[in-house]
């Protein structure tokens, strides 16, 4: 089918573009959306009616974009999720979380806006597209964590391997420590049982009798 777009579509053109696409993604996306319509003589000649206000619609809203792209862009928002002790998630994290992340925190963005290509399922930062406007994007960061305070560990640039690592290490460290302690004991206590055993000096010489 050949669709007149309405604004710009990415992979598809500008606003004004003729172009075709399959019946079902023009049925179902972009004509319900308001991006495009059937390409026929009549639509042809309402969009050039109507071309000069489209144009000063996009440049406003493009502007609105641009002003809410500066403030968001960057951004990054912790959303608190129960993992194993590997850093899988008993569960996801999907756009619709990361919006209401973002709304706790003062923005305003709606999950239809994040571009996720699958949903989270590990802990750590990840980066998400927010489209605020068919030509202005930005990028969030959200922040998964078990705890407030893995969150700001993981905000340093630790991750969860590198925690795990360091924490398995300071167990080993303190169980070679508490062996060397048993291993010390261990030899003062034989130390104090040969020195038991030895006779001492005074005693050997009470022992020596003076010949007759």
């Amino acid at each position: 089918m050949e669709v007149v777009l309405l604004e710009r579509v990415a992979k598809l053109g500008q606003m004004g573009d003729v172009v075709s696409v399959k019946n079902g993604f023009a049925r179902n996306f972009l004509m319900p959306q308001g991006k495009a319509l059937r390409a026929t003589k009549a639509n042809l000649a309402s969009f050039e009616a109507q071309r000069v206000q489209l144009e000063a619609n996009n440049l406003e809203s493009k502007g609105e974009a641009e002003a809410m792209a500066a403030k968001i862009d960057g951004q990054v928002f912790i959303v608190i999720r129960s993992a194993s002790d590997a850093g899988s998630l008993y569960g996801s994290v999907t756009g619709r979380d990361a919006s209401d992340a973002a709304t706790e925190d003062g923005f305003t963005i709606d999950k239809k806006q994040i571009v996720l290509a699958k949903p989270i399922k590990d802990l750590g930062l990840h980066d998400m597209i927010v489209v605020l406007h068919p030509e202005v994007s930005a990028t969030i960061t959200v922040n998964v964590a078990r705890s407030a305070e893995e969150a700001e560990l993981q905000a340093t640039g630790e991750s969860i391997a590198d925690l795990a690592a360091a924490a398995e290490a300071e167990a080993e460290f303190e169980i070679a420590e508490l062996f060397d302690d048993i291993g010390a004991a261990a030899s003062d206590d034989d130390d104090l049982v040969e020195t038991k055993d030895e006779p001492s000096e005074e005693a050997s010489d009470e022992d020596i009798q003076p010949e007759a």
